[in-house]
């Protein structure tokens, strides 16, 4: 029987400029469905899990578009709540060089955002799950979807649910101060923690030392105090965090670490050729989750978790369109990219 996992927040109707035209150039956009949580589900799927979605989308067609986009790559999106007036878009400009990408968000008023504890019977939609998942965005959407996070949660842990946590920190939905008290109440709960170089700092105000992401510059022992700050806060049972070497907007050198309160485990590192870039957070909680329910060793979840990130960025759009095998060989030490007959 496969294994059942939920995750919980919003799918977003994502609106591009063709290739990396600027947002003043475009005369038109390529639309494609995306959001933090629907990407890991949609990698969960792919990875042959019992991958199961829920948010709340409006009854129109680009709701049904939105849920059709994650039955498309086999998520089970039958507790999706229909109601409200929107989809969450978000505008995208991707990057160049030295020229970052850009988002900017028209999310207000969203189905999810305006839903209430009453849209979801957390008894029926945890029946034989095994890990519940959800992110830091979805929390930061309002207090009343801070409430559905904490009930959902609290639902989760009296049913023995492993529950993960991306602390992913989005300063364009709320402030610092903000996301360290609703998140710092949330995590009580959570038993996997997944951050980037920047998140634990943003949140909860710990800091790796002698690092500069802005620099490209990652201090492994700096995060290594960092995981363990978390782990001791929060009595995490593992603390993920990846660590984004950034050179220019199209490459980067890419890893991560995993602590599991006995020791601490460093990824090999991959010089990556971006071909896209939103959604590699996501991409490496997939592949973590998927390890740690395969229970993989800590040395082989945390090489999976990056090798599936890895070859995200090489992926258009927000979800991960890899299979296990394909993880599998680039973990294994295969990353020539060579044409495959």
């Amino acid at each position: 029987m496969s294994k059942k996992v939920i995750t919980f927040g919003e799918i977003m109707l994502r609106l591009a400029p063709e290739g990396y035209y600027r947002f003043l150039q475009a005369d038109s956009y390529c639309a494609t469905y995306g959001g933090g949580e629907a990407n890991v589900s949609v990698s969960l799927a792919n990875y042959g899990l019992d991958s199961v979605f829920v948010t709340k989308l409006p009854e129109h067609e680009i709701g049904q578009a939105g849920v059709n986009s994650l039955r498309k790559y086999g998520v089970d999106t039958s507790y999706i709540k229909r109601g409200g007036d929107r989809v969450g878009i978000y505008y995208l400009e991707k990057g160049a060089s030295q020229r970052p990408s850009k988002v900017i968000y028209d999310r207000a008023g969203s189905s999810i955002a305006t839903a209430t504890t009453e849209d979801f019977n957390w008894d029926e939609i945890f029946a034989d799950a095994e890990w519940f998942h959800f992110t830091g965005i979805t929390p930061a959407l309002g207090d009343n979807v801070a409430d559905i996070c904490l009930e959902a949660c609290k639902a989760a842990k009296e049913r023995n649910i492993t529950i993960s946590c991306d602390l992913n920190y989005r300063n364009k939905l709320w402030s610092k101060e903000k996301a360290g008290k609703v998140m710092g109440e949330l995590c009580k709960y959570v038993d996997v923690c997944i951050a980037n170089e920047e998140d634990a700092a943003d949140v909860f105000g710990i800091k790796a030392e002698n690092t500069d992401v802005t620099k490209g510059e990652v201090n492994h022992e700096g995060y290594k105090a960092v995981a363990k700050q978390l782990s001791d806060k929060f009595s995490f049972s593992k603390v993920a965090i990846t660590l984004r070497e950034s050179i220019s907007a199209n490459d980067n050198n890419w890893s991560a670490m995993l602590y599991d309160c006995n020791d601490f485990y460093f990824s090999k590192k991959y010089k990556m050729h971006i071909v896209d870039r939103v959604g590699g957070g996501d991409s490496f909680g997939g592949g973590l989750i998927y390890a740690c329910i395969q229970d993989m060793t800590s040395q082989e979840t945390i090489e999976f978790a990056v090798a599936a990130s890895c070859l995200k960025h090489s992926v258009e759009g927000d979800f991960n369109m890899v299979t296990v095998d394909e993880v599998k060989k680039l973990a294994g030490g295969d990353a020539s990219g060579r044409v495959q007959r």
